[in-house]
This record gives C-alpha cells, sequence and structure tokens, in this order.
C-alpha cells in the first residue's frame, strides 16, 4: 500500500484520390531522380580524375565510410547536422544507406547550435514530427506519422523507461534519433504502444580530444542558464573516458511574469574501450519545475474554434505548478567472442517523483470562457528494463548472414494519488486569476505494474558485395498487466504476440539505396468495459491479445557525396476498439489508416551552406468507425501536409559568422471526427546567426536565435485532448567559450 502526503517530494512552492495520385508520381519521380543523381556521381569521378586547366585545386577531404567503428558512434554527415546512420534496434547501427527503414539521427552539434534544451525543441526540425503539447508545459507528446507518441516511447541508449516521464532534456545527448514507423521487432513492444514510430537518446562519450566547454545562455524573458560540459580520457591508449555535463536554467518564460521555470541536470558518463569488451555507465539527475504551465484548450460541445490571434496572455492560474525529479543509472556491455560474434548486455532503472497542481481548461465556449477543476496531483514511478543478446556473421555459399538473437525486458510499478480541490472560471482572452486553493491532502487512486517479455530473431542475407539485403525476423512479446482501483479491485491482463518483419534494399548503382519493409507495432488491448445500465455489452471484461497496427513502406535514397535526398510511400493501419451497435460485443472494431509520402533532404550542396528537412503529405483515413457514422473522414488533428526547411549560409567574407533560418507549415486540422470543425493551416519562421572567433587562444562562440520571428499566434496542432497554443517569438543567446 502506498501512502501519500505534501512531503511526497522536496519541491519549491487534399482529396484522397488525389493524394494517392500524387504519392504515386511523387514515388515515380524519385526513381528517375535516383538514376540521374547516379550518373551526376559519376560524372563527378570523371572530373575529379581529369580536371580541366580552370578547376581550382581543393584540399582533400578523408570521407569515413557510415560504418560503425566499434566504442565510437557513427559517423556525422556532412554538414554536422545528421549522422550518417544510426541504432536500428537490435540490428545495432546502421548507414542510412544500409537501413531498410526511414530514420534521422540529428547530432549534438545541431542540438548545440539551435540551443536545444529538450527532445521537443531537436523534433521541430522534422517534417514527420509534431509537438501536441504547448512549450513549457507540464510535458512534452509528439506525433509521428500521425500517431501519438509520449515520452515513454523514448529510448535511452536503446532502452525503455529510463528517460524522464514528463520533459527529456538533451544537453548530454550525443544524438537524438528518430525511427519513423512501427517498431515492435526492433526494439519490444514500447511502454505505451506507439505505431508512428519511436525516439532513442544516445548519450555523449568523452571524445579523443579533451573538452572543457562552458556555455552561458539567456532566453526571453529572463531565463539564465549555465552549462559545463567536460570530458577526459585515459589509460596509454585512452581506453577510459569519463563524461560530465552539468546544467541549471532560472527565469521568467516568453509566456510572461506569472510562468517561471527552474531545470538542472546533471549526467556523468563512463566508459571502457578495449580490444575486445566495451563497457559504459550512464547516471543522470533531473529536476524540473514550473510555475503556471500552459496547458491544451478542450472545447465544449458546442464550441467554435477560438481565436488564437485574440490570445496574448497566459491563461493558467499563477499558483498552479508541475514538479518532477527524475534519477537514472545504466550500465552496457559487449564482448567480442570471435572477430565476428558479438555478446552484449545492458540494464538500467530509473526513479521518478511528480508533484502537480493543475489546472486544465475544459469547455471553453465561442467567448472563451471556461471552468476548470483544480487538481493535485502526484506519481510514483521505478522502472527497470534490460536486454541481452548475440550479433553473429557467416556465410553460407553465396550468401553472407548477419545473424541477431535479442531477449529484452521492461517493467513499471507506479501508483498515484489525486484530488479535486474545487473549480476556477476564467476565460483564455481576459485571463482571471482566482484565489490559491488550499493545498489539500491527497487520496489514493490507482496503482500498477506493467512488464514487457520478448525474444526475437532476424538474419540479414546479402549477396553482391552487400548490394542485395533481405532481412527477416520474428519478436515474440509477452504483456503482462496488475492493476489495482482506489476500491481494491485487481485486474490481471497476460498476453502475447507474435510479430514479423520483412525488409528489403536493394543498391542499383553507387550512392543509391531502393528499400522497403513490412513491419508492425504493438498496443495493449484494453478490456471490454462492465455491463451497464445505458450501456449494454454483450462480451463484458473479455481480455484481447495486444493489438498489431501493420506497416507497409517502399522508397529510395539518393546519396551525393556531402548531400542526400530520402524519399518512402508507406502506409499504417491501426485497429481501434469500440462496442458494436448491432451485436454489442466489445472488440477491435474499428480502424484508422494513414497512408503518406515523405521526403528528407540533408547535408552540404554546396560548400558553406547547409540544408535540413522536407516534406510530408499524409491521409490519415477513418476506415471503419461505430455505426460507420465518420468513416471515410480525416482523423482528429492529423494536417495532410506537413513542410519543414532550414538552411545555414557561411558568409564567405565575414570568416566565422553563419546565417541561419527555418520555415515550418502545417496544413488545417479537423478538431473532431465528424470533420465539422478545424484549426486553420499555419506558418512559423525561425531566423539566427552564430560567430566564432579566438581571443587568448580559446575559442568562443556567438549565438543568437529568434523562434517565430513575427510573433505568429496560432493553434499549433489539435488533438483528442485538445488545441495546443504556439510558443510566442521567443529570443535564445548564448555565448560558448572553450577553454
Amino acid at each position: 500500500m502506498r501512502t501519500y502526503n505534501n512531503n511526497h517530494i522536496h519541491l519549491r512552492k487534399c482529396k484522397k484520390g488525389s493524394l494517392s495520385a500524387v504519392i504515386a508520381a511523387l514515388f515515380a519521380a524519385s526513381t528517375l531522380h535516383a538514376a540521374e543523381a547516379s550518373k551526376s556521381v559519376e560524372k563527378n569521378k570523371a572530373t575529379a580524375e581529369n580536371p580541366s586547366p580552370e578547376t581550382q585545386t581543393l584540399e582533400t577531404v578523408t570521407v569515413k565510410a557510415a560504418t560503425e567503428v566499434r566504442g565510437k558512434p557513427i559517423p556525422v554527415y556532412a554538414g554536422g547536422q545528421v549522422a550518417s546512420g544510426g541504432r536500428v534496434g537490435l540490428l545495432g547501427n546502421k548507414s542510412v544507406m544500409d537501413t531498410p527503414y526511414s530514420i534521422t539521427s540529428y547530432t549534438q552539434e545541431l542540438i548545440q547550435n539551435q540551443q536545444a534544451s529538450t527532445v521537443a525543441d531537436v523534433v521541430a526540425n522534422d517534417p514527420s514530427v509534431r509537438n501536441i503539447n504547448p512549450r513549457f508545459g507540464r510535458f512534452d507528446q509528439f506525433t509521428i506519422r500521425g500517431f501519438n507518441l509520449v515520452n515513454s516511447e523514448i529510448a535511452f541508449n536503446g532502452l525503455y523507461g529510463l528517460v524522464p516521464t514528463y520533459t527529456v532534456p538533451v544537453e548530454s545527448a550525443e544524438r537524438v534519433e528518430i525511427f519513423k514507423g512501427p517498431n515492435a521487432l526492433l526494439n519490444g513492444m514500447s511502454p505505451s504502444g506507439a505505431v508512428g514510430g519511436s525516439i532513442n537518446i544516445a548519450p555523449k562519450r568523452a571524445e579523443d580530444k579533451d573538452i572543457t566547454q562552458f556555455t552561458a545562455s539567456y532566453a526571453t524573458q529572463s531565463v539564465l542558464g549555465g552549462h559545463l560540459d567536460v570530458g577526459r580520457r585515459f589509460g596509454n591508449e585512452g581506453q577510459f573516458g569519463v563524461r560530465v555535463n552539468a546544467v541549471h536554467q532560472d527565469g521568467k518564460t516568453v509566456f510572461g511574469n506569472d510562468q517561471d521555470i527552474e531545470r538542472s541536470l546533471l549526467s556523468v558518463a563512463l566508459d571502457y574501450r578495449g580490444d575486445k569488451l566495451r563497457l559504459s555507465s550512464d547516471l543522470y539527475h533531473y529536476e524540473n519545475r514550473g510555475t503556471a504551465p500552459l496547458e491544451r484548450v478542450a472545447l465544449s460541445g458546442t464550441a467554435a474554434v477560438p481565436s488564437a490571434n485574440r490570445i496574448d496572455h497566459n491563461f493558467a492560474q499563477k499558483w498552479s505548478y508541475a514538479d518532477s525529479i527524475d534519477s537514472a543509472v545504466m550500465f552496457r556491455g559487449e564482448y567480442d567472442i570471435t572477430p565476428l560474434t558479438t555478446a552484449y548486455a545492458a540494464w538500467g532503472a530509473r526513479r521518478g517523483r511528480y508533484d502537480f497542481l493543475r489546472v486544465s481548461p475544459i469547455n471553453v465556449n465561442t467567448a472563451g470562457n471556461f471552468t476548470a477543476t483544480t487538481n493535485k496531483f502526484l506519481r510514483d514511478e521505478d522502472t527497470v528494463s534490460s536486454e541481452a543478446g548475440i550479433r553473429t556473421a557467416f556465410t553460407t555459399g553465396v550468401v553472407d548472414h548477419a545473424v541477431n538473437l535479442n531477449a529484452s525486458m521492461y517493467r513499471i510499478d507506479f501508483g498515484n494519488a489525486e484530488t479535486a480541490v474545487g473549480s476556477i472560471s476564467s476565460n483564455i482572452y481576459d485571463p482571471l486569476n482566482q484565489p490559491q486553493p488550499n493545498n489539500p491532502g491527497v487520496t489514493e487512486r490507482p496503482t500498477g505494474k506493467t512488464q514487457l517479455e520478448s525474444f526475437a530473431i532476424t538474419d540479414t542475407l546479402s549477396v553482391l558485395d552487400e548490394r542485395v539485403q533481405l532481412t527477416l525476423g520474428a519478436r515474440k512479446q509477452r504483456v503482462i498487466n496488475i492493476s489495482t482501483t482506489a476500491s481494491g479491485t485487481r485486474t490481471e491482463y497476460d498476453k502475447d504476440a507474435l510479430t514479423p518483419t520483412a525488409a528489403l534494399v536493394i543498391k542499383p548503382f553507387e550512392g543509391v539505396s531502393i528499400f522497403g519493409n513490412y513491419i508492425e507495432a504493438l498496443a495493449q488491448t484494453q478490456s471490454a468495459p462492465q455491463n451497464t445500465v445505458g450501456n449494454p455489452v454483450a462480451n463484458p471484461g473479455a481480455i484481447f491479445p495486444p493489438t498489431k497496427s501493420k506497416q507497409i513502406e517502399a522508397g529510395v535514397k539518393v546519396d551525393m557525396g556531402t548531400f542526400t535526398t530520402t524519399m518512402s510511400v508507406f502506409r499504417i493501419k491501426r485497429p481501434n476498439t469500440f462496442i458494436d451497435p448491432t451485436t454489442l460485443i466489445y472488440g477491435l472494431n474499428g480502424e484508422q489508416q494513414n497512408t503518406g509520402v515523405e521526403l528528407n533532404v540533408f547535408g552540404e550542396p554546396m560548400t558553406g551552406v547547409r540544408v535540413l528537412g522536407g516534406f510530408m503529405l499524409l491521409d490519415a483515413e477513418l476506415t471503419k468507425t461505430r455505426a460507420g457514422l465518420n468513416e471515410g473522414n480525416t482523423a482528429v488533428g492529423v494536417a495532410k501536409v506537413n513542410v519543414n526547411l532550414g538552411s545555414e549560409w557561411d558568409v564567405s567574407y565575414v570568416p566565422g559568422l553563419t546565417l541561419t533560418a527555418r520555415a515550418i507549415y502545417t496544413g488545417d486540422q479537423y478538431v473532431n471526427e465528424a470533420n465539422t470543425l478545424e484549426i486553420p493551416d499555419w506558418t512559423r519562421f525561425d531566423i539566427g546567426s552564430r560567430y566564432v572567433f579566438k581571443t587568448h587562444g580559446k575559442k568562443v562562440t556567438l549565438r543568437a536565435n529568434i523562434e517565430n520571428a513575427f510573433d505568429k499566434r496560432y493553434w499549433s496542432t489539435a488533438s483528442q485532448f485538445g488545441l495546443t497554443f504556439g510558443t510566442p517569438r521567443t529570443a535564445i543567446l548564448s555565448a560558448t567559450l572553450d577553454f
């Protein structure tokens, strides 16, 4: 039995047909582009071998292959904003061109240059990802390919359950890796059953060169911060490494005088790089506290969508708060049994303690008036996560094999305590601060435990010097859930499922990869509700196996040496549950189908000019709904068009100066399944600059970024939980000194 009190933790006070045609046309065009790119590569090679008299001789550039160097991260791609590959679950680190899935790995250099503090800041570069919770709110939440993803779907060095539950810092991250699409076979079932993709945080490691760096920062209105980053290697061959990151920020945010944030991070990363043995350990402590966190706005049933242009104040109560503390430790090791066989294992644990006094605007009417229940909420989380496996390679005839065996386990024990302390009335256009309620005691709410266990095997068969690679595999997943309600009722769920994958990579030309995959996602299916008056159910209490969402994807990737283009088309089908109005049977009677095309570009197409971004066209169709009322409609909160495009320009006539710009566009989104209400499309522009120089032999980097430069007021996203207000114009300044 859990007990709670106010000292719980020590805290301070297009049309569907036309879209399908566009997708088909774009895919055909991408194949033609691949052939032209191959010709361009060959032409460039010929020019390099037989330069004309006018050709300028440039400094020799050594390009590293995008393959995994044991004990070191996969190399950075040209331009430094993304890596040449990333972690692909149990398959390990793979280059983009050898990966039969869609991945993007954002680098520490991008994180630092964009002055990102959380994962939400980093994913703003990706057209397939949208943040559906307000910045400086209680928590971050995202969509990938139109499906929700919460922070529990973010892995830390390959393991779920080890990052903070509500906001994930990135100052200690070497990479933020985004995998697009279902991935239950590769990573195991995600704790909350994400469908559209997953995110992995790769922690920093001590580099071969010593690092001693301090960054001082400022953000609108008065958020001041400091970040110390120190890395050293020891031993006669630099076998031992230590990397320490310490961060503190404090002050009033752009949302006004009532909103303060205070966040502190301390992380320590240790590693050992031997000839056959590699070990690492990561630990961190993170505290994130905020007053007056902005909440999503939920409309009343008959209200029109409020005008975001009229919102110029924070409509949260100044005495509301969201405080969280997370601590975690992780160990990972691998040993080369033979040159072709490696055994690995990892284990980690996290402790999370959360204390909220929250006020969520609900039933907002056309005039902006709303009522909100004030809730005192406490939550405990204790998680343990682990995996072990073997990777080996061998040859049978003309076929090379890369075989992976993997076992994983994730467990979370949690408890909630919540009580309502009255309600308040206010207006989102003209907020009224109500008196703060007495700090109440709390009543115990449900506790529970979820455990995920799985075993997986994959085999990547390759021929013709890896120009053709076929990956086959399957994972057996078991889901155990035990929950206890406030009244003491205990419910147990114990089901399993098998998830396969088949994926193909073909490299017809140098620098061109054509790929395709079939892969699934798993989510725990809710039990059938009890039979009650007015809500009859033919199968009350029925328990179902995990829900399977299925994806088919195909695409092409073109690497022109310093500039890469990837394009894919995909279709994801996710079943939904509801009570059939005719048979009264509760089950997997509904379905949503997301069909889309993605194009991503990254790299340095010309010296001193870098680009990063792309677009996603998405048709999120409700294909099966209750009584067929909304069939054919578009799912809530899914825009048909998302575009992100960022660029950097090194000003040649001012050495050390770089100018940056980024545009983000999101199409209109429906607020309800009936598609009778929608929020308009929006475009946000960000600009920035940085200047690098030396003084007294020390490198100094000055950065200045302005997000939402034209101070656009807009609803950024819609979801089943409400509308998200876009962040107003925010200036971020910093100075970094390398000692």
